[in-house]
């Protein structure tokens, strides 16, 4: 009798592991046509949020949530630590978009366009992960197109709609195959 309470308990033990390993490889749930959607307007009103620091800014910390964070792992201080958190918060991203506090007087990409293209949305089991390419044109002039790497965006789905929960600047060269690197690819 006990050897068989105790392969019953073996058994019971050996089914709650299977069921534990299942549920954990269980896949994100899938996102509609309509969180792409949404998720792309996110990435396309960032680009004129922060070129016109509309409403001081705080147009570009809205399409944050409250706690969102921008991380600069693009320029070399940035870089050098493995990525640099320059924003937290609403107010901090604000500013990071030259309003707030800053009253957008000294914006250092004036007669810029940031331009999100190629974007790449995945589902994941808290909402959503993505990377596009930023282009921007003017840095040099009005004829000027030049990359500035991409972003790496983990999206959730609030009660206003999607927003970034947080974004990373990266270099070109994060996603580029090393084969494919030249000596001049940030």
């Amino acid at each position: 009798m006990k050897r068989k309470a105790i392969t019953a308990a073996v058994l019971s033990l050996g089914l709650l592991a299977l069921v534990t390993v299942r549920a954990q490889q269980k896949k994100a749930p899938a996102l509609t046509g309509t969180d792409y959607f949404e998720i792309q307007q996110l990435m396309f009103r960032y680009g004129q949020a922060i070129d016109t620091c509309s409403n001081n800014g705080y147009d570009y910390a809205d399409l944050f949530t409250p706690d969102g964070t921008f991380t600069d792992n693009f320029t070399e201080e940035g870089y050098k630590k493995g990525g640099l958190m320059r924003a937290k918060g609403r107010e901090q991203l604000a500013a990071a978009a030259g309003g707030g506090r800053l009253g957008c007087k000294d914006v250092g990409w004036k007669d810029w366009s940031h331009l999100m293209i190629n974007p790449v949305i995945t589902a994941t089991s808290g909402g959503a992960k993505g990377r596009v390419y930023l282009v921007a044109i003017g840095e040099k002039g009005p004829r000027d197109v030049t990359r500035f790497g991409g972003y790496e965006d983990v999206y959730v789905k609030t009660a206003s709609g999607w927003r970034i929960q947080s974004r990373t600047h990266v270099r070109n060269k994060a996603w580029s195959n090393p084969l494919l690197q030249t000596p001049d690819l940030n």
